[in-house]
């Protein structure tokens, strides 16, 4: 402990405290709240908390003497009961911090209290819940007080000491709040033994339960002056407990989370128990027995004559000695007690007059080197206030373990110091033992403790931590020729632990440095898998390349961050080192560019394979053009040149005759070079593809030559492909012809109906004139007899067929001759009511009211009119003003046109007959008639009502834009409405 620095200090609180009531004799405290007894029977309370102070006389109205005996306050400072003893017997009373006057508990007459336990959890200032009671002759009680109703409310003996009834000198009480009730821990003292109760329900009914079976109890015997139980209570809650008995103080912890249970079935919580000897307190003198204690979170504080020792609970070592001021008169008894105030975390001292104060300063802040002392470094570390002390603790611990020469824990301790040890001297301390293995854990560990800023120093130690792991994996190998197959062996074990810190500290580590330093080692494997950690793709690739691992690189580059120019790069390797999973790789891929893996496939392709292999490059190709629909000319030119070198010409063939740009709009038939592709055949005489290379690139002559060295039925086939050109369409079969007559072998009779046969194939196209020239010279005309007549039957039938067309084509021409005579006196009877169509008057009417059409000669004095075959009938100025106004512009101004230009004539021919026209006039004027005629097609070629001018009214509006004007004069105006009145209407 450092002396220097005092944990407890005294001070005088209250020199005169009894008032000149008597002297002290008891003493209780709680928050703040100090009650003393006197032996005059008075109890003076002293409330600091609010400076006030009032007497109260239990003596009052009894005979003789009186002391109090015994004080009890509860730990909120409002209850407090105490015991008066004098002449007449033994009271005790309750009082509370609002009364002025105590209460006697009458049923406890005669019985002298000397502990009370307080319910801690449950009390409050208005009611004190459950209180036990100890009495001088082993008996226990329970009360209850509630302020309110001015006395106890009920008071019930709970148990009684039967086999050995001694007092009970101290009591402690602990609840708890379970999920089935409450239970109580109840611990009592008497001069020998310590008594523990549990149980759950309520008091009554756990001591009740003690009726049948034995209590638990520790014994301790021995004389003292006062046996004394206290809990050292931490934010309510009972951590330890000590009790002063007659060998030694008995001490240890509290765990009400743990349950123990004890030989008699009974639960305890007792943890940790101990025994301090007073031998220890005396330091060889005479063992004086304390009379008084108290006691704090790690202190016991003892009155050991007119001393207060301080004791380390933990080192049982007398850490201080306590001075009183006491003045003379109270010298002759010294210090009678010791109290504490658990609430306010003070403790008193008290002599006949006066009262101390003992203050706690900081009490833990030297436990840590008190349990560094003893060896408990858990416990010293969980004291630590600073990195400096918890750095003194790993030092004593990595020192211990290193001196025992267990390095790699010491490595640990040592990675745990920040401050009192450098960096250097720790590592040197492995070094010069030659530890490597506790070095790299020393390392590794130190790096599980650096914080994410100190980047050089995790860097630093990384990479010294790699080099440490691969000296030691080839020290291995060197002592072990077997450990590369065992799977158990110490080799394996620690490669597994290399690279599962290379993927931790893949992210610290400087990847140059660390891959030069695996390549250093030779270990090919550890660098593969850095650099996959480094997403280093190109190495690992080329490494399983090497090791002929074709579906490990393929897994590598599936991960969607390998770039896809790693995809091109080892395409040539790939599909050479595993053709199928290669392009079953590329086909999956969607985002493959197949030109650029045209030099892959070439290099495949120029390999030789089995006769019944699969052709994967094929496969692809197929796939990119079918599926993909791939336009890119290298791709056909290349799947064309792979089809050409196949022994079977069928697939060349197929794919020569498929339209790729069938399904586009204007789209080619194929995308491959037809020069190359002619070339190409040519060269592996494939001659049926050339045959349609040459027809598809309109060399038809060509084409059926080349068809004819190879199947006349080809050829034939290819000429029948033209059919724009009659020219060469007859040309082409002329070729065939003349081929087929000049192959034949037969006799001259058998060759000659061949001949006619092939004539027959042709449909007509070529007759036995175009083939004679094709026989040799000296064929006789009999031989042809057959044919040249069936051809002349043709040509009879054909001039025959020409005769009739004729005869047809002229009696039609004189139908139609007749029927244009006869239009000229058709007519139409018309109804004498019949209305126009467009003004509804009457057609016939005879009146001064209609004008006649400009151009129009009147019969007698009716206006001109129209009549039409569906039955409507117009007058002529009514069917030209409609006609006019609902046709297109250009049409209606032409219509006006001829109107005006007719009118003009018109009055021409009148001015010139004087106002008579004569037969003469009217012959004579042929314009007229002309443009009446022109008139009349433009005016009345169909009816408006029936024909497409009605059709086309329907998307006219319904108001024309003239009509604006008369569409305002119908617009609703709103009035000014003020001056009118408002009526209200019965209902």
């Amino acid at each position: 402990m450092d002396q220097g620095r005092e944990v407890f200090t005294v001070d005088l609180l209250e020199r005169y405290a009894t008032k000149g009531r008597g002297v002290i004799t008891c003493m209780a405290a709680g928050n703040d709240v100090i009650v003393i007894g006197t032996s005059k029977g008075w109890i003076i309370r002293h409330d600091f908390g609010v400076g006030d102070s009032n007497d109260i006389d239990l003596s009052a109205g009894r005979p003789g003497e009186q002391s109090i005996h015994r004080v009890f306050v509860d730990p909120g400072g409002s209850h407090c009961i105490a015991t008066v003893v004098g002449s007449g017997g033994a009271d005790t009373f309750y009082t509370h911090a609002k009364w002025t006057k105590p209460r006697v508990l009458s049923r406890l007459k005669g019985l002298v209290v000397n502990a009370v336990a307080w319910n801690r959890q449950q009390i409050t200032e208005a009611s004190t819940r459950e209180v036990i009671l100890g009495t001088e002759n082993g008996q226990l009680y329970e009360i209850a007080v509630d302020e309110k109703d001015k006395r106890e409310k009920y008071i019930k003996p709970l148990f009684e000491l039967a086999e050995l009834p001694e007092a009970i000198m101290g009591l402690q009480m602990e609840t708890a709040i379970m999920s089935n009730g409450s239970r109580y821990y109840v611990m009592a003292v008497t001069p020998t033994r310590l008594y523990s109760f549990t149980g759950i329900g309520t008091l009554e009914t756990v001591f009740a339960s003690y009726l049948n079976r034995a209590v638990h109890f520790m014994e301790l015997p021995g004389e003292i002056p006062n046996s004394d139980l206290h809990f050292f209570i931490k934010q309510r809650r009972a951590i330890h407990f000590a009790w002063l008995s007659g060998a030694g103080i008995y001490h240890g912890s509290l765990n009400f989370g743990a349950q123990h249970s004890s030989p008699n079935g009974d639960q305890n919580f007792v943890e940790n128990k101990a025994l301090l000897d007073y031998a220890k307190l005396s330091n060889g003198a005479e063992v004086v027995k304390p009379s008084s204690m108290a006691v704090s979170e790690f202190h016991f504080l003892l009155l050991i004559g007119n001393k207060v020792k301080v004791v380390n609970r933990i080192s049982e070592q007398i850490i201080e000695e306590l001075q009183f001021d006491q003045v003379s008169d109270s010298s002759s008894r010294g210090i009678i007690g010791l109290c504490s105030d658990a609430t306010a975390g003070l403790f008193y001292a008290y002599d006949q007059n006066s009262i101390f104060q003992v203050s706690v300063n900081d009490e833990g802040r030297d436990m840590w080197k008190v349990y560094l002392d003893m060896k408990e470094y858990a416990a010293a570390l969980a004291n630590s206030r600073d990195p400096l002390q918890r750095d003194q603790v790993y030092l004593v611990q990595a020192e211990a373990a290193f001196s025992s020469r267990d390095f790699l824990r010491a490595a640990s301790f040592y990675a745990k110091i920040n401050y009192i040890l450098s960096f250097e001297e720790i590592t040197l301390k492995f070094i010069s033992v030659n530890e490597q293995d506790a070095l790299r854990t020393f390392l590794l560990r130190k790096l599980d403790n650096l914080s994410k800023n100190d980047k050089c120093q995790i860097t630093m130690i990384s990479t010294w931590a790699t080099e440490l792991y691969l000296d030691k994996i080839n020290r291995l190998l060197l002592e072990d020729d077997s450990a590369l197959v065992n799977r158990n062996s110490e080799y394996q074990s620690i490669i597994k632990e290399f690279r599962a810190f290379l993927s931790d500290c893949k992210d610290v580590l400087d990847e140059v440095t660390t891959m030069r330093l695996l390549e250093s080692y030779g270990r090919v494997e550890e660098l593969v898998y850095f650099a996959s950690l480094k997403e280093q793709h190109e190495i690992v690739i080329h490494y399983y390349i090497q090791q002929g691992e074709a579906k490990k690189a393929l897994e590598v580059l599936r991960k969607p961050a390998v770039p896809i120019d790693l995809q091109y790069k080892f395409a040539p390797d790939l599909i050479t080192l595993d053709a199928y999973e290669t392009v079953e790789f590329w086909m999956a891929s969607n985002n493959l560019n197949p030109r650029k893996l045209i030099p892959a496939m070439m290099r495949y392709s120029s390999e030789p394979h089995a006769k019944n292999e699969t052709h994967e490059v094929i496969k692809y190709l197929e796939f990119c053009v079918h599926h993909l629909h791939n336009e890119d000319p290298g791709i056909h030119n290349l799947l064309l040149s792979l089809y050409a070198k196949q022994e079977d010409d069928s697939s060349l063939l197929r794919f020569l005759q498929c339209k790729f740009g069938k399904g586009q709009e204007n789209g080619p038939d194929f995308f491959y070079d037809p020069k190359y592709a002619l070339r190409l055949c040519l060269k592996e005489k494939r001659m049926r593809a050339c045959v349609h290379i040459y027809s598809m690139m309109s060399m038809h002559e060509e084409a059926v030559a080349l068809a004819l060295q190879i199947d006349p039925e080809l050829a034939m086939a290819e000429a029948d492909k033209v059919e724009d050109d009659e020219d060469l369409r007859k040309k082409l079969w002329l070729m065939v012809a003349k081929h087929v007559i000049e192959q034949e072998k037969g006799t001259k009779r058998e060759n000659i109906r061949k001949a006619i046969a092939f004539l027959k194939e042709t449909d007509g196209l070529l007759k036995i004139e175009d083939i004679l020239p094709f026989f040799p010279d000296f064929a006789l005309i009999d031989d042809f007899k057959e044919a040249i007549c069936s051809s002349l039957d043709d040509y009879n039938k054909q001039i025959e067929q020409l005769k009739q067309e004729m005869n047809d084509a002229t009696h039609g021409a004189d139908n139609i001759r007749n029927d244009i005579s006869a239009l000229a006196q058709r007519y139409v009877v018309i109804d004498r009511d019949e209305d126009c169509g467009v003004c509804r008057r009457k057609i016939l009417a005879i009146g001064g009211d209609y004008r006649m059409a400009s151009g129009y000669t009147a019969v007698g004095s009716m206006a001109p009119f129209y009549v039409f075959p569906c039955g409507h009938a117009f007058h002529s100025h009514c069917l030209i003003a409609h006609v006019t106004r609902c046709t297109n512009e250009s049409q209606a101004e032409y219509i006006l046109d001829l109107q005006k230009q007719l009118t003009l004539l018109g009055s021409e021919v009148r001015r010139e007959s004087n106002g008579s026209l004569t037969n003469e006039a009217i012959s004579s004027v042929s314009p007229v008639d002309k443009l009446r005629s022109q008139l009349d097609d433009a005016v009345a070629s169909e009816c408006p009502f029936c024909g497409e001018l009605m059709i086309r009214e329907i998307s006219l509006p319904f108001i024309m834009p003239e009509e604006a004007q008369q569409v305002a004069l119908w617009e609703i105006k709103p009035q000014n409405l003020g001056n009118q009145r408002s009526f209200s209407l019965p209902v």
